[in-house]
């Protein structure tokens, strides 16, 4: 039996993953964003070892959902399922400067990494958008760019694989990985999305518990509990590492040796 934190975990993916695990005998503990998500998570799957709120927007909020999460004791598995879409029509900030897509969707799982008790295990969700963008760190915060949700929504995927490679680099002792979930009708893929939603959320589970050897690889990416290529920049080691050192500086949080 293993023990596992879901980010994002209220409805949705996150939900349906922990509804999963429970289901194959697992600990879960879910993420809401406040108080009233935290009701929809609860009577969404009431086996949770417990329901944790945070508002992954902020930087202190994000630290505070750290806390929290440590206070539980260490995981052996993390699944960063936070995320929000590529709709945001014009660059929406963040308390701390950040642009909104970027401080939930890559800012938060990193601050989880570097702040959360190590676990044996982390599982970060991209998208099959992050094929067709490009990590343009110099300009990770869309001050110098003309607004695209779409893009920065990409983007943010992107970096999302670059983080979880980087971690499976700097951590050998941990399993670490990314996956696409496919284009799947959430309230983010929205009601026409094409994929099958019922295998939308087993490969993050099986990632996070299972002991197929491929499931035990680190450093590698997934589409329904396949091997998949990823966009060739996520392997970029020097990327991998500049994108730690800015996160480590816009967020006042190194990422641990």
């Amino acid at each position: 039996m293993a023990r596992v934190f879901i980010t994002g975990s209220s409805e949705g993916l996150g939900l349906m993953a922990g509804q999963l695990l429970v289901e194959q005998g697992h600990q879960v503990v879910l993420h809401a964003r406040n108080a009233r998500r935290a009701d929809v998570a609860r009577n969404g799957l009431s086996q949770a070892e417990a329901i944790i709120e945070g508002d992954v927007a902020t930087i202190a909020g994000t630290r505070a959902l750290a806390e929290s999460a440590n206070g539980l004791g260490r995981f052996d598995a993390v699944i960063h399922n936070v995320g929000i879409g590529y709709r945001e029509p014009r660059r929406i900030e963040t308390e701390d400067g950040l642009p909104h897509v970027f401080a939930i969707n890559v800012m938060a799982p990193y601050l989880l990494t570097a702040l959360m008790e190590r676990p044996s295990r982390l599982v970060y969700l991209s998208s099959g958008m992050h094929h067709h963008a490009s990590a343009d760190l110099d300009d990770m915060l869309w001050t110098q760019r003309r607004w695209d949700g779409s893009t920065a929504y990409a983007e943010s995927k992107l970096l999302d694989v670059l983080l979880a490679f980087a971690v499976a680099r700097r951590w050998p002792d941990v399993v670490s990985n990314a996956l696409e979930p496919g284009w799947v009708p959430t309230r983010m893929g929205g009601p026409g999305a094409p994929d099958d939603m019922d295998k939308a959320h087993r490969t993050q589970a099986w990632l996070a518990v299972s002991d197929d050897a491929a499931a035990r690889a680190t450093g590698a990416y997934f589409y329904h509990q396949r091997h998949r290529a990823a966009n060739p920049e996520a392997f970029d080691v020097a990327l991998q590492d500049r994108l730690l050192r800015r996160c480590g500086e816009l967020s006042g949080v190194d990422f641990p040796a």
